[in-house]
Parts: structure tokens; sequence; C-alpha cells
């Protein structure tokens, strides 16, 4: 259902999401030769958390919110695992900028922040699925 309210939450994220490449994604910030890899590297972590989570609050705004008790639990523990997530998935993605690194060359090579960005993520969604399973389980006990 369209209203004002919705429409003046939406502003926000698409303004956030095409801004933060608009603004970065040039000779100021990414393409910018003065910057080490390093700090491309955050730069673009920052453009893909500004996406992600602008998509993550656009979900929300227009998500149907007419829902029995459980299956707003659930919406709820998914809500949790996705804005949880944010940071880690942003992480993983700032090494595809160009230019990018994980590590400012004089402390090392690769990218050490992947392997924590990966495990941290593991460790997000099974406790969402753990969560997920209890509500399902405490949904079957009370049609018993």
């Amino acid at each position: 259902m369209l209203s004002l309210g919705r429409v003046l939450l939406s502003i926000q994220p698409i303004l956030i999401s095409v801004g933060s490449f608009a603004a970065d994604f040039n000779e100021t910030h990414v393409y910018n030769p003065r910057w080490p890899p390093h700090a491309r590297f955050h730069n673009g972590q920052t453009m893909s958390m500004a996406a992600t989570l602008s998509a993550a609050c656009l979900y929300y705004t227009w998500r149907s919110t007419s829902l029995p008790a459980a299956p707003a639990k659930k919406e709820s523990i998914f809500a949790a695992a996705l804005f949880g997530s944010i940071y880690c998935f942003t992480g993983l993605t700032a090494i595809l900028y160009p230019g990018a690194l994980g590590t400012d060359p004089e402390f090392g090579t690769g990218f050490p922040q992947g392997s924590l960005f990966s495990i941290l993520l593991v460790v997000n969604w099974a406790g969402w699925w753990l969560e997920n399973r209890k509500i399902n389980a405490g949904m079957v006990a009370k049609q018993a």
C-alpha cells in the first residue's frame, strides 16, 4: 500500500545507495592514484554497505506486516540475521573494487579479513537456523 510515510522512508536509502557510488566511484576516491590499496578496500566496503543497508531498509519499509505471532518472530530473526551479516558481507565485497587490497602492503599481503568475515557469516546464519528451528518446533507443539 502506497503511503506518504513509506515514500518518505524510501527517499533516504535510494539517495544513499546511488549517492555513495556517485560521490566515491571516481578520481577523488576509488581511482585516486594517491590512495593506498587498503584505503580503496575500505571505501569499497563503505559503498557496498550503503547499497546493502539501503536494500534492507527498503525491504522492511515495503514488506507486509500483517503476520501471526510465530511468522512475525521468524521475520524478526531473519532481520537480525540480515542486519548482523551486513558488515561482513560488505567486507567480503570490498576486495572486488579496483586497486583494493585486504591489507596495507607494509603489514603483509592477502586478505585476512576474508576468513574472519566468512566465519562470522556462517556463525550468524547458523544462529538464525537454530532459532528458526526452535520457532518451528514451538508451532508444532502448539498444534498438538
